[in-house]
């Protein structure tokens, strides 16, 4: 596709290890590009409406955790299905705006549903910023064009010590640690 991903790590993440894998989300290419970064196998936890979507659905509902955000049951059978695939040696990866924002947001409000799970299974979140999948494979068809796909993998942020009371003080803090990057955007990594 004439993508190519640069990555640069603040931190090496460790290969026998679980961990909350979490991103900005602007394309259908982050995926993907996810997918490329992270050498940790891992499983995606996605909303549960996007497995009706023809082809894509029938795929989607076999690799991923799917939530219906509006069922409280959903949700807490979410935490037991993440709980069985960490005892699998696997990590988490969600991308907390809950979707892919409008054009003109940089990036949205964060949901709390990642933080909860990595301070209930003390996972460390690894917040990670896309530069360039939004300009590079928009939503918009035939837009977008070949190009690098730049990653910083930010600095762990364990949660060993936190509680649940702490989730807000997580989430705020991983989502101005992309916010932060994503502002120096013509900075190169």
């Amino acid at each position: 596709m004439g993508l190519i991903p640069k990555i640069t790590w603040a931190e090496k993440i460790d290969r026998d290890k679980s961990y909350m894998l979490i991103s900005n989300h602007t394309s259908m290419i982050d995926i993907m590009l996810m997918l490329y970064v992270s050498k940790n196998p891992f499983v995606f936890v996605g909303k549960k409406e996007l497995e009706k979507l023809p082809i894509f659905g029938f795929f989607y509902k076999r690799v991923c955790i799917l939530v219906d955000r509006k069922s409280p049951r959903s949700r807490a059978e979410v935490f037991k299905s993440v709980r069985k695939r960490l005892d699998d040696g696997l990590s988490i990866c969600i991308f907390p705006e809950g979707g892919v924002p409008e054009k003109n947001i940089l990036l949205d409000h964060f949901k709390d549903g990642a933080f909860r799970m990595a301070i209930e299974h003390k996972i460390p979140v690894v917040p990670m910023t896309f530069y360039d999948c939004k300009e590079h494979f928009p939503w918009e068809f035939f837009s977008g064009y070949p190009g690098r796909l730049r990653v910083k993998v930010h600095q762990l942020i364990e949660t060993g010590i936190l509680e649940l009371e702490d989730t807000r003080t997580l989430r705020n803090e991983s989502r101005n640690t992309i916010l932060n990057e994503l502002n120096k955007k013509s900075v190169p990594v």
